[in-house]
């Protein structure tokens, strides 16, 4: 992928182009499935700016990586700022520059919303993809939404509301994730094509996270509880684990060692979380994105998620709600069990574990989780364009 280049394009091909600036994997992975379309509708024109593998494979001319950009909470952000402020520099001076007909910031709001409100006071079309969770914590940020942007996209049904009573202009698309993952998962298959042969044992999926803090920190407790798994049901349990890239391939296997039980009954993938999903018993995941796929695949799930103290203190003063997992938020109640921060710990968590596996936890929550599937479901890229074509033709 092209990092830190500049375009072969001059300023002038670029205008009647498009900006995009995702942030993290899954960021990626969303805009991934809108980009293709909306190059289309723009009859080829060039698709620029900040993006991980999948957007450029669907077309993005990367001038620099998302991978940049893969960092959590606010003590560590510190760490990166310098960076992070050279970066946000840079691309609001190149897409300046550029004029493109609109921007796409996708996700990432803390970095994002400076980005489009400085190219929106420019004249340049801002359009934000994945409202913050202003409905979590921070409500005051839909003020700052507002004055950055020229259309927000929603992803959750309960997010239009809170939008149309502030008077900024949004449009639910649904949560692209819904139209991939089948309604009705085949674990069989799954297994079968990632080549994993499992008798007459529990399969679990293991999704620690995909940036490095996140790997080092949940990392060690997942996989200590992973092991428990496997003394408690008398020396049972495999475990699968979607490695992002191969440096967090090589991160994983290197912490993984440490719990030797839990190594030699690991596999971990390169990548193919969805099938990983689909193929397990049940998942033992970070909260984030992964936690509403474990969902959509119908799986039942235990949440696990720790971070430095100062970072957790701050965000729990600001938050609003009692859950961190999507799939808890989506049904308002707790529906699946959360261990975070201090509660986070190994035993509690592999007694849960061993719960999810009972025929009666499996299919409560599969009749739940379809419900909430189906609620999602909306032809996302189709409306996502829809929305940015009436901010294209505004500008």
């Amino acid at each position: 992928m092209a990092q830190h280049t500049e375009s072969v394009q001059s300023p002038t091909d670029l205008r009647q182009g498009a900006a995009w600036l995702a942030g993290e994997a899954s960021g990626d992975f969303l805009a991934s499935l809108v980009l293709p379309r909306l190059k289309t509708i723009m009859q080829g024109a060039p698709q620029f700016g900040i993006g991980g593998e999948k957007m450029v494979a669907a077309g993005l001319d990367a001038w620099y990586s998302s991978e940049r950009l893969a960092v959590r909470g606010y003590v560590e952000v510190l760490k990166k700022l310098p960076g992070l402020v050279a970066l946000r520099s840079a691309m609001v001076r190149r897409v300046a520059q550029a004029n493109p007909r609109v921007f796409i910031g996708v996700d990432a709001p803390d970095f994002n919303l400076g980005i489009e409100m400085k190219l929106k006071a420019r004249g340049i079309p801002t359009v934000h993809f994945v409202s913050p969770s202003i409905w979590a914590w921070r409500p005051e940020r839909i003020r700052t939404v507002e004055a950055a942007t020229n259309h927000v996209l929603l992803i959750f049904p309960f997010e239009e509301e809170i939008y149309k009573k502030a008077g900024v202009p949004a449009t639910y698309i649904g949560h692209p994730l819904a139209g991939i993952i089948p309604m009705t998962p085949d674990p069989a298959a799954a297994r079968a094509k990632l080549g994993l042969s499992v008798h007459d044992e529990p399969l679990f999926a293991v999704l620690p996270g995909s940036r490095v803090d996140e790997v080092s920190g949940c990392g060690p407790i997942f996989f200590e509880a992973c092991e428990r798994v496997v003394k408690r049901l008398g020396g049972c349990g495999r475990f699968v684990l979607p490695a992002v890239d191969e440096a967090r391939r090589q991160q994983i296997l290197a912490v993984a060692k440490n719990y030797p039980v839990f190594f030699e009954r690991l596999t971990v993938t390169a990548g193919q979380s969805h099938l990983v999903l689909e193929s397990a018993d049940a998942v033992l995941v970070a909260s984030g994105t992964a936690a509403l796929e474990a969902a959509l695949f119908k799986k039942p799930m235990v949440v696990g998620y720790t971070m430095p103290a100062l970072t957790a203190y701050l965000m729990r003063r600001k938050g609003l709600i009692p859950y961190v997992s999507l799939p808890n938020i989506l049904a308002q109640r707790p529906v699946v069990p959360e261990f975070l921060q201090y509660y986070c710990k190994p035993d509690m968590i592999a007694a849960s574990l061993i719960d999810q596996l009972s025929d009666r936890r499996r299919s409560e929550l599969a009749d739940l989780f379809t419900r909430m599937h189906e609620s999602l479901l909306r032809p996302t890229a189709e409306l996502a364009c829809e929305a940015i074509e009436k901010v294209l033709r505004g500008r």
